[in-house]
């Protein structure tokens, strides 16, 4: 039997799972790890509970499908992107807990780039100016630590996203790399050259000396040190998590999009071999491909999806699990006329609002707790919908039809949100059967690397639906849904009036 394994490390657990040649789950394992808001608008992970955390899953997943080590084919990783982290290179100790991509602290550096500035960094990578990304953080950092700078510019430090950190802890120091998708995010490479861009650094002041290796999604990047697990085994692919879920869902082929359910929502649509510019506020990224195929995607991203789940759980006590905030919702039949913007940490595509905050409007003595967990729920479909919509506009301009949405992520489990979802873009919403397929993705990538597979089409035929949801609004009635919460988004939106 031929195995591989997934190494999936997300914003708020890590986990590992492992799969067999058909793409069908052998083991998962999944440990939650805390989250540290030192202030309004700041996101920290502490770098090490993030590293334990993911050994002791990929431990416990070897465990579980109760397979020797060497039965493990080839390893994919898989990871929360533009998360930015510094270690000192020769203790391998971070030195500062990572600034995770939902960290808002850098709006101000942002906001004073000039408007020449920001289209440089448009235009070369490809993304906004805008905190959500790793260049200000790294700069944050740089200018934070004692002799942040100094000691970069000596060689003495390392940055990296999780991706890195990760390929760092597993070979024990010897690779220090990241691969093409990861390193589009950071606002310091450009999608026209495939490497960091001599004038990003020039603009963000970040040395050469401090920078992983960049290559391609599928390919081998070392091996685990035999000291972690019995034996070595050898990591073969690497990218972000949507990009990895771009892969595991086939999407091929211009005009193919997928939408994963997650922490945030994240939307990706294949625009095949040219990374072109998006006119609808969306971004442009490079895509998990091999080395033969390069790609790029247009993306969207909620920055508050399934983490509005959590807030419901953890902050207002209204549920005791995720799981059951569908049964919530079923004792109404919609949300009474409560819209919820969830913009905890501002709002992204299309808005790129980063100084909003979450609102509830339309509450009145008949709501109930409820009316607003079917609000929450519907929030995670308005604004998926919105960057549907964007993307649609995107697409035609580029000669591309969109006539369906591949889902995924855990939330996409939730049959009640995935109609709501068909219902206000008034298109079919397809589940596949593995909805793991951020996981699956990474173990696709590193099984073409390793010879597991021959080609894409292989992985194409493979891909397999397990239910459709189809629209039941009416055009009239899901243009008035949509109507109602773009209203709701420019009340969040306005700026908060003197008292």
């Amino acid at each position: 039997m031929t195995y591989l394994l997934a190494i999936d490390q997300g914003t708020t657990s890590s986990r590992t799972i492992i799969f067999d040649q058909q793409g069908n789950i052998v083991a998962l394992s999944q440990k939650e790890f805390p989250q540290y808001f030192p202030q309004s608008g700041w996101v920290e992970h502490n770098a090490m509970e993030i590293w334990d955390s993911q050994l002791w899953t990929l431990r416990e997943a070897l465990r579980q499908a109760q397979l020797p080590v060497k039965a493990i084919n080839a390893v994919g990783i898989t990871n929360q992107r533009e998360t930015t982290l510094v270690w000192d290179r020769r203790t391998g100790q971070p030195l500062h807990p990572a600034l995770v991509w939902q960290d808002r602290r850098t709006q101000t550096y942002c906001e004073a780039l000039s408007p020449a500035q920001q289209d440089l960094i448009r235009s070369h990578t490809g993304l906004r100016a805008d905190p959500y990304f790793s260049a200000t953080k790294l700069r944050w950092l740089l200018d934070y630590l004692p002799q942040g700078q100094q000691r970069a510019e000596a060689g003495e430090l390392a940055f990296g996203t999780i991706d890195s950190w990760l390929i760092w802890q597993l070979t024990k120091g010897r690779v220090h790399a990241t691969d093409h998708t990861n390193a589009s995010r950071t606002m310091l490479y450009s999608l026209e050259h495939k490497n960091w861009d001599p004038h990003l650094l020039e603009l963000f002041n970040i040395p050469d000396a401090l920078l992983p290796s960049i290559q391609s999604s599928s390919d081998y990047y070392g091996d685990i040190d035999a000291s972690w697990l019995g034996e070595s085994l050898a990591i073969h692919g690497v990218a972000g998590d949507q990009q990895a879920a771009l892969f595991g869902q086939a999407c091929f082929e211009p005009g193919m999009v997928k939408n994963t359910y997650g922490t945030g929502c994240f939307m990706l649509m294949n625009i095949g071999n040219t990374p072109s510019p998006s006119a609808a506020g969306l971004i442009t990224t490079a895509t998990a491909s091999t080395v033969l195929r390069p790609q790029y995607a247009l993306e969207g991203s909620v920055f508050v999806g399934g983490a509005v789940v959590q807030w419901l759980r953890d902050k207002l006590g209204a549920i005791e699990s995720s799981q059951h905030v569908e049964s919530l919702t079923e004792a109404v039949d919609d949300a009474g006329g409560v819209i919820m913007v969830p913009a905890f940490t501002g709002l992204g595509a299309t808005y790129w609002q980063p100084q909003a905050r979450g609102s509830i409007l339309g509450i009145s003595r008949g709501t109930t707790m409820a009316h607003i967990a079917y609000a929450a729920l519907e929030s995670i479909a308005f604004q998926s919908t919105a960057l549907f919509q964007a993307m649609v506009r995107d697409a035609s301009t580029l000669g591309q039809q969109v006539d369906a949405l591949r889902v995924d992520g855990g939330a996409s489990r939730n049959d009640r949100l995935m109609q709501m979802q068909a219902d206000l873009l008034g298109l079919q919403v397809i589940r596949p059967k593995v909805t793991e397929t951020t996981a699956l993705g990474a173990a696709y990538l590193a099984g073409l690397s390793a010879g597991v597979y021959t080609d894409t089409q292989e992985l194409t035929e493979q891909w397999q639906i397990e239910q459709r949801f189809y629209p039941k609004l009416s055009t009239t009635e899901r243009e008035q849904r949509m109507a109602e919460w773009e209203h709701a988004v420019r009340q969040t939106c306005l700026p908060t009036a003197d008292v």
